[in-house]
């Protein structure tokens, strides 16, 4: 009787999918994978497996993972000091360097993961196809090395990786017009390669549960933020130091056409699932309902 009630709590919990299932069909979503998540073998595994599952049942997922800790992990062993100005790695020639072999590294390491499940993965970069092209990023008018601006998507690569069964996994680096590289904030990346591609959502993978209306209250966890929302509680100063650029980058996103962007946990057990899924939902989601109306009419 046991093990017929755990068939039947199973049975339930594909049903209770389904209408997500048909609702976001053939739609693309963009997975920013990074924080701990990408550290700890087992949270990586089932990311990855999250994401076979999203292309399995129809959807087109898009990954954009950083290397972050890694890169800072590599720089030390040459006998280097990693140094940051407002949350961006000061680049020269020689961390360029040890980025993209880093980023390199994990890129392959993601696709590896996901063949293994049998789903058709491709590991690109910004430079392949001109995907991602940029400009110098100056901070306060400082100048901290090969860091990129986007200034463009091109989405023919993604579109043909994904139009032949292919996931994409992205690395954060791009081309300027001469054609060196920069390394990219992988936020940044993921924004604007969802709104170029016209994601109906895009999820990030971080190290917290989500936006906090005050961090130091686990009870002031925010479920649903919507534009006006998330542009007074920075007005306001209750989001600060790194998760402010993450929010201003969201509110850009689904200003820009995103219908969706979710700051789940990335350390919670198959987040992705329980966010696409199921009616509750975890961590937060900032929606623009004016455009989530025009979808249901």
């Amino acid at each position: 009787m046991e093990q017929m009630d755990q068939l039947l709590i199973k049975a339930q919990t594909l049903i209770e999918a389904l209408p997500y299932i048909q609702k976001f069909n053939n739609k693309k979503v963009v997975v920013k994978y990074g924080g701990s998540a990408m550290l700890d073998e087992e949270l990586q595994l089932n990311v990855i497996k999250d994401v076979a599952l999203l292309k399995l049942v129809g959807m087109q997922p898009i990954i954009v993972h950083g290397g972050g800790k890694e890169i800072s992990k590599w720089v030390g062993l040459l006998g280097h000091e990693s140094k940051f100005v407002e949350g961006l790695r000061v680049t020269d020639e020689e961390t360029m360097e040890v980025a993209e072999m880093v980023l390199g590294k994990v890129n392959k390491g993601l696709v590896q993961k996901v063949e293994q499940l049998g789903v058709k993965a491709v590991g690109i970069s910004g430079k392949d196809g001109a995907t991602i092209k940029v400009e110098k990023k100056l901070v306060n008018g400082q100048d901290i090395g090969y860091v990129g601006n986007i200034i463009d998507i091109n989405v023919d690569l993604i579109n043909t990786l994904i139009d032949n069964n292919f996931i994409p996994v992205i690395a954060p680096i791009g081309l300027d017009e001469s054609f060196h590289a920069y390394n990219i904030n992988a936020d940044d990346v993921a924004c604007a390669i969802a709104t170029a591609v016209g994601a109906e959502k895009l999820a990030f993978l971080t190290d917290t549960e989500g936006v906090y209306k005050d961090p130091e209250d686990k009870r002031t966890l925010i479920s649903v933020l919507s534009l006006e929302q998330a542009d007074e509680l920075i007005e306001g100063g209750y989001i600060e130091g790194g998760m402010l650029p993450k929010i201003k980058n969201c509110i850009d996103a689904v200003r820009n056409g995103v219908s969706r962007v979710h700051i789940l946990d990335g350390r919670m057990e198959h987040c992705l699932l329980l966010e696409f899924f199921t009616n509750r939902g975890i961590g937060t989601a900032i929606i623009n309902y004016e455009r989530l109306f025009e979808h249901e009419k």
